[in-house]
Parts: structure tokens; sequence; C-alpha cells
């Protein structure tokens, strides 16, 4: 099942007042980055942020779910409507991420 547009949408408003959100549609999904960074997903019109040692200590209850077979586990966010939460998240995540690799020119 795709996630609705509608879904991220109301994920993006809340995540708002973290800076450099962005996304890009895949396969019916969506990935959600922070500064260039992915940070998680929108998948089956669920929030899943990457469990790093940041998010797992704000999320201590948070349940791990796959965003599709065969992939890691990610953790569930539920509580959407506190956006000081959703942005100190996005902030703390993307703080502890590695920087992006830098694409190979194509001749």
């Amino acid at each position: 099942m795709a996630s609705s547009k509608e879904y991220l949408d109301f994920v993006l408003e809340q995540l708002s007042d973290a800076d450099g959100i962005t996304y890009r549609a895949m396969m019916g999904e969506y990935l959600i980055y922070c500064r260039g960074k992915v940070i998680g997903g929108v998948y089956d019109n669920r929030f899943l942020v990457k469990p790093s040692k940041t998010a797992v200590s704000m999320l201590p209850y948070a349940r791990r779910e796959l965003p599709y077979p065969g992939t890691k586990e990610m953790l569930l966010v539920e509580n959407l409507e506190d956006k000081v939460m959703l942005k100190e998240l996005a902030d703390a995540i993307c703080a502890e991420l590695p920087a992006p690799k830098a694409k190979k020119a194509t001749k």
C-alpha cells in the first residue's frame, strides 16, 4: 500500500520548524531528508525514523517496524502532534548521521 500525499503533507507540516526538511518520492513512499541526510520516511502512512542513539533515547517506547520487507528496522513515530519534539528529533538524528557521500561526476 502506498502512502497518501495528504499524510506526507501532514508529516511535513509537523516537521516544518526543523531546518532543511525535504522529501523525495520513492516507489509510492517518501524519504524524509534533513539538510541532505535521510532521517526517515513515510511508509504505508507511517512516519518511521532511523534508530540513532538520540532517537532511541527520545522515543524509548517506540515500536520498531520495517518500512518494507528486507530492510532494517526503524522507529515508529506515533506522537505527530508535538512539533517541538519532532523538530528536536529531526535535528538530533541529522546531527548524528554522517554527511552524505558525494555523487560521482558523470561523463
